[in-house]
């Protein structure tokens, strides 16, 4: 299926624009709705198949691959190293970072290819393992399950595209899906965080190098956790640099982001669907525990006794 060689109908078949994420993004979609006759399961299937071939040719290439669930601060990490390339290397301020966009500028900005590990193995078939990692330098980004359940449900309700939630199972329900329900749900709530990460805490060690940072320790000391994935990556740092890092990405720094649209690369992930909707913007509320303040005292206990019985007690959110 070598879908970068087929015209597809609405779109210019130029190689120049190849390499553009929307236009890519677009193709895809107009492939997958070539199949609009098959179920959405499997067009569901064909979309993961094409996202997982791109992610999986772009992490053979990267130096370094970031790795977290969804919604654990990923592009939280992704701004505030661009803010740190800016001073180190020299790029514009105006540029965030993707996979090689800042390499090119300056090469000695390192390709980093961000993932949330949901498609590579819809490409590769290794479901059972993290083989396609197994040569790569991964940094893993970890967050409590109950703070990324909530904070993954606001998303679908108010910035999910509508291509992207039509295969969401949630979707196809009649009825409203309470919060409650969303965090509890097999497929997207708190038990597919769980199994993410205890997968990972047993195949981390089979990289070629790793580190594990939380979302919790750099809401803690910003600059600390900063200072270690620089260090991790071989970057010399100054004070300044990893200050100025820290400001650019300041939760009052990336609203104001969101809300200009003053970004190039990557302006995407920093774009709320709607600016007068605080649940749409990327830096919602970046409270840790605040997952607490949506709940009864009854949900919660189950809730924790989720994280107490089925996450691995390594990560410490117990």
């Amino acid at each position: 299926m070598a879908y970068r060689q087929w015209a597809i109908p609405g779109l210019p078949h130029a190689t120049h624009m190849a390499d553009k994420p929307s236009y890519r993004k677009k193709k895809r979609e107009r492939i997958v709705s070539l199949f609009s006759f098959l179920s959405i399961e499997k067009q569901a299937a064909i979309d993961h198949w094409l996202r997982g071939r791109k992610q999986y040719r772009e992490i053979r290439k990267a130096d370094f691959v970031f790795v977290s669930p969804p919604k654990a601060g990923r592009t939280w990490l992704r701004v505030t190293l661009s803010g740190f390339f800016h001073t180190r290397f020299g790029v514009p301020e105006n540029e965030l970072l993707g996979f090689d966009n800042l390499h090119g500028i300056n090469p000695g900005v390192p390709r980093i290819r961000f993932t949330d590990d949901k498609y590579v193995n819809a490409y590769t078939g290794n479901r059972d393992s993290k083989k396609d990692y197994y040569n790569s330098r991964v940094l893993l980004l970890v967050r409590d399950p109950r703070d990324i359940a909530v904070s993954n449900y606001f998303q679908w309700v108010n910035t999910v595209n509508p291509y992207k939630k039509k295969f969401n199972k949630l979707s196809a329900r009649s009825g409203e899906v309470t919060l409650f329900e969303y965090v509890m749900d097999e497929d997207y709530g708190m038990p597919r965080t769980v199994r993410f990460l205890n997968a990972w805490q047993q195949e981390l060690h089979k990289t070629r190098d790793h580190l594990i940072i939380s979302y919790e320790a750099m809401r803690a000391n910003p600059q600390k956790t900063l200072k270690k994935v620089v260090a991790f990556m071989g970057i010399s740092a100054s004070d300044e640099q990893i200050a100025h890092a820290t400001e650019y990405a300041s939760m009052e720094n990336m609203r104001k982001i969101e809300a200009s649209g003053s970004t190039e690369s990557g302006s995407r992930r920093l774009m709320p669907k709607d600016v007068n909707n605080p649940n749409a913007f990327k830096a919602r509320r970046g409270k840790v525990g605040g997952y607490r303040d949506y709940f009864s005292a009854d949900e919660l206990a189950v809730m924790d006794e989720l994280v107490a019985t089925g996450l691995s007690s390594d990560y410490g959110y117990h």
